[in-house]
């Protein structure tokens, strides 16, 4: 189960990650150059998305990496990514499959026993 939580938290902070690069880089491109009519539109708070687009593949990462040795944790950080993405960006296309990793692999690691078995 933790390896599980491990490879589930580490694909889902990587798409994040993804999410995260997009995310950060529309809010300076419409803070730069300003609104474009309706194709680009700033939201309604940018810091919001910065700090989830930065924050939430590091939790989820970094859960990944604890899920074999401190299970209760890894679990605690791959959730708050999930919520982070999911608060941040909503749930759509491209959030859908970091915000189910990140938070499976969360379940998984606060479901799992000591040790894992062989």
């Amino acid at each position: 189960m933790r390896n599980a939580a491990l490879t589930l938290g580490l694909i889902g902070g990587l798409l994040a990650m993804i999410v995260g690069f997009f995310g950060y880089g529309y809010t300076v491109f419409v803070e730069k150059n300003g609104e474009i009519g309706d194709v680009a539109r700033q939201v309604d708070h940018p810091l919001v998305i910065q700090i989830a687009s930065f924050l939430a593949p590091i939790l989820a990462i970094a859960g990944a990496a604890m899920a074999r040795s401190q299970n209760l944790p890894a679990g605690v950080l791959m959730l708050a990514s999930a919520a982070g993405i999911w608060f941040a960006f909503g749930f759509g296309v491209f959030t859908m499959f970091p915000i189910a990793m990140c938070g499976l692999g969360g379940l998984l690691a606060l479901a799992a026993r000591q040790p894992d078995a062989h």
